[in-house]
């Protein structure tokens, strides 16, 4: 049985996003909203809204008490956290369902499991998935650090269990280097998510980031929708993502499609989920789970035609998947520009009022944003503003169309990312799609 009213507990582009897609089901809507979010397109758009703190994050969209206090005072059916805030933080989750809502994403138990690195690398392991030669578990001292680099032989990658986002990272290409960067890592993940918990990996050295977007359903079903090469990234941040890769063939495409999708089976695993990797010289490599909905979402949207945030909210509801493996196809070529409120040299952010607007638009060409004339963007909050996505019936086509969107992309009155977008776009690598994790830092910004 569907919802009838679903509370949004995200902001921006992602919580306007959602409600769009509510509508479209005849689905109402409950936002809820920072003070300083409180003439937020979101807040405008949702059927109700509810104010939930003021404007720091931990006193407004991280305050559980105040949003499960929304869902109940709106009569919310269920609650979909969207996409960072607390979208994989299974006390919330569990919170949620224990106070009779709806959690729109997947188990509590399968947040926990693949949201801790290190269980979720044990986990991928057991179901037959390739690894990155690494530790075997948490790093727990720095003798037990020097002794792994030793043997996985250096370079190294020190990474913290918890958390994402580029946080807690840290290379160590020599043996010497070890100690610094292992202190380093367990002191920025502490810092950033309670847990200084770290992990060790070989680096490798010219990789592409290739991730598998999957939907499972309670009934034992899973299938995936191809893959998204994320591999132009800034300080582990992705920059610029486009489905499908211009680096993996057919066969490869449907080899580990395949094998994350087996591995969402076997886990009995609930709604929208991406599975991460390495992909160098031919081999993948498992590097974590997202469980839940991306920001890069879309170009799979694109590819395939397939609306993934319908299909979430279908699959809460205890539905089975309308579609089989056989039933999803590729169509074209997708590419995502994020398009960030920051200083395009300096990566400064840029708060500030907007002055002049103007969205690109045309054949296949989609801008997700809850930007608007005279909006002024909150200093508070992450500093993407804009998704740019378009389709084509090719890369090439695909390309020729960003470079007239970028052009015509009016955002008045801060600076943005967008000249940033043209150069990359400009960069005879990028145009023949030979790049990898470190193209963007070692070739552009190196300049």
């Amino acid at each position: 049985m569907m919802f009838d009213k679903i509370l949004i507990a995200n902001r921006g582009e992602i919580a306007l996003r959602l409600i769009r897609a509510c509508k479209e089901m005849g689905i109402a809507t409950v936002a809820v909203h920072s003070t300083a979010d409180a003439e937020a397109m979101h807040v405008r758009l949702a059927d109700e809204s509810v104010c939930i703190g003021p404007a720091p994050s931990r006193d407004s969209y991280l305050n559980i008490p105040a949003i499960l206090e929304a869902a109940s005072i709106t009569g919310a059916d269920a609650i979909h956290p969207g996409i960072g805030f607390m979208a994989e933080n299974e006390q919330f989750a569990e919170m949620v369902e224990e106070h009779g809502f709806v959690w729109i994403g997947p188990t509590p138990e399968h947040i926990r499991l693949m949201g801790d690195k290190v269980t979720a690398k044990d986990t991928a392991k057991k179901f037959g998935l390739p690894l990155v030669p690494g530790s075997n578990g948490a790093v727990k001292s720095l003798e037990d650090a020097k002794s792994e680099a030793k043997r996985i032989g250096c370079p190294v990658l020190i990474k913290a269990a918890s958390g994402g986002g580029g946080k807690g990272m840290k290379v160590a290409k020599t043996e010497a280097e070890v100690e610094e960067a292992y202190t380093m890592a367990r002191a920025e993940a502490k810092a950033a998510f309670g847990d200084d918990t770290v992990y060790m990996e070989k680096y490798l050295t010219h990789p592409r980031h290739i991730e598998i977007q999957l939907l499972g359903d309670t009934h034992g079903n899973a299938v995936y929708f191809g893959e998204r090469d994320c591999s132009i990234q800034r300080r582990h941040q992705k920059v610029v993502e486009e489905a499908l890769s211009p680096a993996l063939n057919a066969d490869q495409r449907a080899y580990i499609g395949e094998l994350a999708a087996d591995c969402v089976r076997k886990l009995g695993y609930r709604g929208v989920g991406t599975m991460e990797f390495l992909f160098e010289d031919g081999k993948f490599y498992f590097i974590e789970m997202n469980t839940r909905l991306q920001i890069e979402h879309t170009i799979s949207e694109m590819v395939t035609g397939i609306d993934l945030v319908r299909e979430q909210i279908r699959v809460a509801t205890g539905a089975p998947l309308p579609f089989k493996q056989s039933d999803i196809k590729f169509s074209g070529h997708s590419i995502e520009c994020r398009i960030n409120a920051e200083d395009p040299d300096t990566f400064a952010p840029s708060p500030g009022k907007i002055v002049g607007y103007h969205a690109p638009g045309g054949l296949g060409i989609r801008v997700d944003s809850a930007l608007f004339d005279g909006y002024r963007v909150p200093q508070y909050y992450d500093s993407m503003i804009a998704k740019l996505i378009v389709h084509g019936s090719s890369r090439n086509e695909c390309l020729m169309k960003l470079r007239r969107c970028l052009d015509e992309f009016v955002i008045g009155g801060i600076k943005t990312n967008i000249p940033l977008h043209k150069k990359i776009l400009a960069q005879p690598d990028f145009i023949d799609g030979n790049y990898n994790i470190h193209w963007l830092e070692r070739n552009l910004l190196a300049k």
